[in-house]
């Protein structure tokens, strides 16, 4: 038996044969799987890369508009928002707001911002023309002359004053102090009942060269109280004490809504007759000034020390001496007036 041939090298070279065939034949099925399952070049959704970038990109010489969907066999679906001349959306989609309402054509309206109308500024108390002066005529009066009286010490000449203007039909402008017109309220209900116009003329008559604006300010409203409790409105009007004034008073008393009024001629009256004055020479003074427009000051209180009240004598043959030489009368109302 020892010296017969074995039979199985034959099988083992069977064996090994179709084990070969079989791992070929395994091979070429996942070979073929494999290349079946592979992406072809002309399949635009495949993702096959090209310099870098997929296909599934717009290509550089194509409008992002124009560039086709994803291939339904790659599995993925383009995210990117649509393009702007794309048909929009119908509303109530999910994501998206609905598109706004149209404009309704028609005037645009204001802002709400903008303010309401405004009230007009208030009015001057005084032309502004006026302002930086201390008024000497009447400009634009004509033939007419604006009789004035200071009242700051007493009252012995008014009685006499109101009687002759009153017989006459004149009005004239009487300047009152402060402390006058409280001393003498029924004296300026008498002026005010004649229908005479009043003024400021300060509270207690100190040279306002001499103050300082806030006392400047204090003088002039204190005047202007008084004079409103004794029944008379002085504002606009205001006449400097002693006259005195300068660039700088004349601005603080404009600041205070006033317009300071000087004179034309001065009849000197105030001097009395033991300061060498008599009547005649009152009326004298006031009628050889006579113009345009022409502001006389005279006083309505006696002279200290004679007692006289020259300007009150005078006062009757000056009305009629200027209405001789054909004027008439104002009151300083013209001045402010418009």
């Amino acid at each position: 038996m020892a010296g017969e041939p074995s039979a199985y090298p034959g099988k083992h070279r069977r064996l090994v044969a179709a084990a070969v065939v079989a791992v070929v034949a395994i091979t070429a099925v996942v070979l073929a799987v494999i290349l079946a399952g592979a992406p072809r070049e002309s399949d635009p959704g495949g993702g096959q890369q090209t310099d870098g970038q997929t296909s599934s990109a717009p290509q550089p010489s194509e409008p992002a508009a124009s560039s086709p969907a994803a291939s339904p066999s790659s599995g993925n679906q383009s995210t990117e928002p649509q393009p702007s001349d794309s048909p929009s959306p119908p509303p109530g989609t999910s994501g998206e707001p609905p598109a706004p309402a149209p404009v309704a054509s028609g005037p645009t309206p204001p802002p709400e911002t903008l303010p309401g109308p405004q009230p007009p500024p208030p009015v001057a108390p005084f032309p502004l023309a006026l302002a930086g002066q201390d008024v000497e005529v009447v400009p634009g009066a004509g033939p007419s002359v604006a009789l004035t009286f200071d009242a700051g010490a007493n009252s012995a000449g008014l009685p006499s004053i109101l009687q002759t203007l009153a017989g006459a039909g004149v009005r004239g402008t009487f300047f009152l102090t402060g402390s006058w017109a409280a001393a003498n309220p029924a004296g300026v209900a008498a002026i005010v009942a004649g229908g005479h116009r009043v003024g400021n003329h300060s509270q207690t008559h100190p040279d306002f060269t001499g103050l300082p604006d806030a006392g400047i300010g204090d003088q002039v409203r204190a005047a202007e109280q008084a004079i409103v409790a004794a029944g008379a409105d002085p504002r606009p009007l205001f006449r400097f004490p002693f006259g005195a004034r300068d660039a700088r008073t004349i601005a603080a008393v404009n600041n205070l809504g006033y317009v300071p009024v000087r004179w034309s001629v001065d009849t000197l009256g105030w001097k009395g007759t033991s300061g060498g004055v008599t009547a005649q020479q009152v009326a004298d003074r006031a009628l050889t000034a006579l113009q345009p427009g022409e502001i006389v000051l005279m006083h309505i209180g006696s002279n200290p020390t004679d007692g006289s009240t020259l300007d009150a004598d005078a006062l009757p043959g000056m009305i009629e001496r200027m209405r001789q030489a054909g004027y008439g009368f104002v009151t300083l109302d013209s001045l402010v007036a418009g």
